[in-house]
């Protein structure tokens, strides 16, 4: 899909870290008139670009207050971690946004590969409106992002999209998930592993950036899954750095604190993009983008070793 102008007002819940810092970064450079919403905590490149708002997602009021006598076109929502949260956010918005747009995750749906949108309907999911401290571990975030994605798709004034992304990678990750790996191996230190042949789908930050832009830009509205075509299984994921490395991973069935991969929940977790494809959008090479990032964290480890 061709990236276009938008000439609206945008409002980022978020827009400080990783890919969403990216997003606000192209839309400042389109032209777009870009207010970031956060709790002011984390400092931004973005200079007198954007207007800041400090709310805090848990509280109504802060929320009320700062969107009080405002409008966007375009809403991007980052930072959502619960059906409360959600819905705190469309009080405050009612008769103020156009369009919504929610960073929602490829783990609504259940354990599995090769998901289509279809295999989670949020109009169908019985929730409860509680808050994020109420949701943990995985199968937590689980429930509070479908049920957030419910509360969102259950009311008739905002044009929603929810875009289930899978794992973001890029160098500017802060989690440092994938490096994990790499660091791992290079040191030949143990990694925690229950099941090598869980497979999980990807997605470049830069391509993540560009898929939201772009859905903002466009007229879709309902679940959407982006990100590289192909996904990998963590054997495959590891025999790939070790080829890069020229170093044998270490692998043990017994995690620790220490050892445990982030990726090792278990079982699989990927998705099919061909609705994204068929609408116009290409992402990158996921061979490519690993072995571009591999190489990044391994020349990274060695200078700072």
């Amino acid at each position: 899909m061709r990236e276009k102008s938008l000439n609206k007002r945008v409002l980022v819940l978020g827009g400080t870290q990783f890919f969403g810092k990216k997003l606000v970064k192209k839309l400042i450079a389109n032209g777009e008139i870009v207010t970031i919403a956060t709790r002011g905590m984390s400092p931004d490149p973005f200079g007198e670009h954007v207007e800041r708002l400090i709310i805090d997602r848990r509280d109504k009021e802060s929320i009320d207050s700062a969107f009080t006598n405002r409008e966007w076109d375009i809403v991007y929502d980052q930072t959502c971690q619960s059906p409360l949260e959600a819905q705190f956010t469309l009080d405050a918005l009612t008769g103020k946004a156009k369009r919504y747009i929610f960073t929602s995750t490829q783990a609504v749906y259940e354990f599995g590969v090769n998901h289509v949108e279809e295999n989670f309907n949020p109009y169908e999911f019985t929730y409860e409106v509680k808050p994020r401290e109420q949701y943990s571990g995985y199968e937590g975030y689980q429930e509070a992002k479908r049920a957030a994605e419910a509360v969102l798709f259950s009311q008739k004034e905002l044009e929603v999209a929810a875009v289930r992304f899978p794992i973001v990678i890029g160098k500017d990750d802060f989690t440092n998930r994938l490096k994990f790996h790499v660091e791992k191996i290079i040191e030949k230190e143990p990694i925690g592993i229950t099941n090598l042949e869980a497979r999980f789908s990807f997605i470049l930050s830069d391509d993540a950036a560009s898929f939201l832009y772009e859905l903002g830009a466009s007229s879709f509205t309902g679940t959407i899954n982006p990100g590289c075509k192909k996904d990998i299984s963590l054997r495959a994921l590891l025999d790939k750095i070790e080829e890069h490395t020229g170093t044998k991973a270490k692998i043990t069935d017994v995690l620790t604190k220490e050892n445990a991969s982030p990726y090792s929940i278990g079982d699989s977790w990927s998705t099919n993009t061909n609705k994204a494809e068929k609408l116009g959008f290409t992402f990158a090479d996921l061979d490519e983008t690993l072995g571009h990032l591999i190489d990044y964290y391994t020349t990274e480890i060695s200078q700072n070793a």
